[in-house]
């Protein structure tokens, strides 16, 4: 499988085999690194990473990807680049790939990082876009494929806010790998209608079945693995927590939700949640509402159902994985 030179970002440009491998290869790197074997071909190269969103997971999962693989990383924030200031996307891209081997881009729109990568001239990574997460999902389907040691046939369950990058990417891996997906909650937050029909495709061709339902107990009767995210995305308005969370309220989980799942279910959540009010903005939000959590009860998160950390370190690996398919060693 040769995915030398090629950009990564968004699962819908990767076949089911190719997906497959990167899986594979994210589990191999895992088990060298616990072995203390290293994987350090890649000395004198560097790479790029910009953020126009911050991050915990993404930022550390490239850097020490980046250290172990014996390349060099530079890393932009938010006030890091003239990027769409000063300077085009463009010319950027065309800067950044003269100096860089590889650039990875966490912000907003997809359309952003398509520009980049259009114009880069060397591999770019999709850390995170308003529509899709895909580096997430390798490392969801690699936390799934180590409870289970499957993925085919498994039902998956998102509950929440299904129609950005989260509930997109888990629909679009789900379809590709043969997993069913329920997006579970209320119309309004379904997923958009053309990437389900797109979906749709991708399921028939793997067996697997894609369902819309407001129902909680039949969405989620007999699921595998329960998802949610946080109700409001980094950079939207203080104004939609209100409203986000007097509608998504009755698709929180809990422990009767996983219990209506099966007993050997598992619980994602791709961080940070709350849980608790451990938070600056969890505190607050319990002072405004009168709640305690509000996507996941604390009782779930901390259950062992939960793969949660199992989760945030295959960040890590699986990103490991998808700079070393598509960067040439040195």
């Amino acid at each position: 499988m040769n995915l030398k030179g090629r950009n990564f970002l968004t699962l819908k440009d990767f076949t089911p085999e190719e997906i497959t491998y990167l899986i594979d290869l994210s589990a191999e790197v895992k088990e060298k690194k616990k072995k203390g074997i290293p994987v350090d071909h890649y000395k004198g190269k560097n790479v790029a990473l910009i953020f126009e969103k911050d991050s915990t997971r993404t930022r550390c999962a490239f850097e020490v990807a980046a250290h172990d693989m014996g390349m060099g990383s530079t890393y932009l924030g938010p006030t890091g680049s003239q990027m769409g200031k000063k300077e085009s996307i463009e010319d950027t891209a065309r800067v950044l790939g003269r100096m860089y081997d590889g650039i990875e881009y966490r912000g907003f729109g997809q359309d952003i990082v398509e520009e980049l990568a259009k114009h880069a001239g060397v591999p770019v990574w999709n850390g995170l876009t308003n529509e899709y997460h895909p580096t997430q999902m390798l490392a969801d389907m690699l936390t799934i494929r180590e409870n289970f040691g499957t993925l085919k046939g498994l039902k998956l369950v998102y509950m929440g806010d299904a129609r950005y990058n989260m509930g997109n990417s888990l629909m679009v891996a789900c379809s590709k790998l043969g997993l069913d997906f329920v997006a579970c909650t209320t119309k309004e937050y379904f997923p958009n209608e053309e990437l389900v029909e797109t979906c749709r495709g991708y399921a028939a061709q793997s067996g697997a079945t894609i369902t819309l339902t407001e129902d909680v107990k039949e969405g989620t009767k007999d699921a595998d693995i329960i998802y949610t995210d946080v109700w409001v995305s980094m950079g939207e308005p203080d104004e939609v927590w209100e409203k986000r969370i007097k509608e998504l309220s009755p698709y929180k989980v809990t422990k009767e939700v996983m219990a209506n799942a099966k007993e050997t279910a598992i619980f994602l959540h791709c961080l940070p949640a709350f849980h608790d009010l451990k938070t600056k903005i969890g505190k607050e939000m319990g002072e405004r509402f009168g709640i305690t959590d509000m996507e996941v009860t604390d009782e779930v998160f901390e259950s062992p159902q939960s793969k949660v950390f199992d989760e945030a370190e295959n960040r890590m690996h699986t990103i490991k994985a998808v700079m070393m398919a598509t960067l040439e060693e040195s």
